[in-house]
């Protein structure tokens, strides 16, 4: 399936949407609660938690995920969706305000 943004419902107003956006095969229903998993792991969730409340994507930050679990882990094992356990969407933003 190609990757694409698709705008399903917008208010009489105009000041909100129901958009999908699909990515890899799989479809996210936007606005949408992601979960932060920083460092790899959502807080007080476990995987099988995060399936059951019909999460669609996960939030994490590639700078946690440099310093904890690192790299080589992360290769290793065959990325962060396996690492977690999670077969779903991840968003990851760059980590970057962290650096400084």
């Amino acid at each position: 399936m190609k990757n694409h943004f698709k705008v399903v419902s917008i208010d009489s107003n105009r000041r909100s949407r129901i958009s999908e956006i699909f990515i890899r095969g799989k479809k996210i229903i936007t606005p949408v609660f992601m979960p932060v998993a920083t460092c790899g792991s959502v807080k007080a969730l476990s995987s099988r938690d995060i399936s059951e409340i019909g999460t669609q994507c996960i939030l994490s930050n590639t700078y946690h995920l440099y310093l904890r679990p690192g790299v080589e882990i992360l290769k290793k094992i065959g990325g962060l969706g396996r690492f977690m356990n999670y077969n779903g969407a991840i968003l990851t933003d760059s980590g970057g305000f962290q650096v400084y």
